[in-house]
């Protein structure tokens, strides 16, 4: 093989203060989903979440939360979504894994305390996170 690509395990980083931030948003848009943007760096397969944005035009429902990515500005700096699950479990939906932007999607379950946030790549697979 010419090209030889190295395969890295994935892994998130969470910076303690936006996990306390997702957390709080969550709780307060519940009984709705809620949605944000992170913001973070990739690096050898660890993505660093460090920051948060609210998407601008997202809509909100008791079942559903999304944006018109068409709005955003230009950022490499985005790395995925953060959204909430009022109701049930934090793995994905089949509308969630369709609707996937970027490298990770972070689900929150209620009753959104710090053990209630989950990540998961585009195929639906349970990535390893850790709070820094």
């Amino acid at each position: 093989m010419l090209f030889k690509k190295k395969k890295f395990e994935r892994l998130v980083s969470l910076k303690k203060d936006v996990r306390d931030g997702i957390l709080s948003y969550c709780k307060m848009k519940h009984p709705n989903e809620c949605i944000l943007i992170l913001r973070g760096k990739l690096k050898n397969g660890n993505i660093t979440i460090d920051s948060l944005v609210i998407p601008p035009f997202s809509e909100t429902g008791p079942t559903f939360a999304g944006f018109p990515n068409s709005f955003l500005p230009f950022d490499l700096s985005y790395v995925g979504v953060v959204h909430s699950h009022p109701r049930g479990s934090a793995e994905p939906s089949l509308p969630d894994l369709f609707n996937f932007f970027g490298l990770i999607s972070l689900i929150v379950k209620s009753p959104y305390e710090d053990e209630d946030v989950f990540a998961w790549d585009s195929n639906g697979n349970s990535v390893k996170m850790t709070i820094i």
